[in-house]
């Protein structure tokens, strides 16, 4: 199982419980299952990080090939029939919800994650009631993409981040 990973999930890391000062382990495990073919995000993510001035941004670029291209077929065609399907529930959401989705990483992610098969992580969750904003989960459970968040993903990951002396 290999896994995308959403900007939520590494703004949080990087500002919460995994920071970079105090936990270089975290950020070098995402390098090396990276590396190993079992994690990765999109393009968009990449560009949404990298508006930052910050560690995570200058991180980001080092990271070139975490992202993967959105420019495929395949991916464009799933894109599509996401924003088909989400400016059809327009008129039950907040108004300004359909640009605000489509205009960033969120539909791409998804897009990627049909096409590849791979888990969507972020720490959004499922809410069916919400009219607020088109969530990830929703959007994944109405196309069947497993959708999961950060710390499911590593335990079945099975990360270890372990003190050295």
């Amino acid at each position: 199982m290999s896994y995308l990973l959403d900007s939520n999930t590494l703004i949080e890391a990087k500002n919460r419980y995994y920071q970079m000062r105090f936990c270089p382990g975290y950020w070098t495990w995402l390098t090396r299952t990276k590396e190993a073919g079992r994690l990765a995000s999109v393009e968009s993510v990449s560009t949404e990080l990298r508006r930052g001035n910050d560690e995570l941004a200058q991180w980001v670029t080092t990271q070139a090939n975490l992202f993967l291209p959105e420019s495929d077929e395949a991916t464009q065609g799933a894109f599509a029939q996401i924003a088909a399907h989400i400016a059809g529930q327009a008129a039950i959401m907040k108004v300004g919800a359909l640009e605000e989705f489509l205009g960033g990483a969120d539909p791409w992610l998804i897009a990627k994650a049909r096409v590849t098969g791979h888990t969507v992580v972020t720490h959004e969750r499922l809410d069916a009631n919400n009219r607020r904003k088109f969530l990830i989960p929703n959007v994944c459970a109405h196309y069947g993409v497993e959708c999961i968040n950060t710390f499911d993903m590593l335990d079945r990951l099975d990360a270890r981040f372990v003190l050295a002396d």
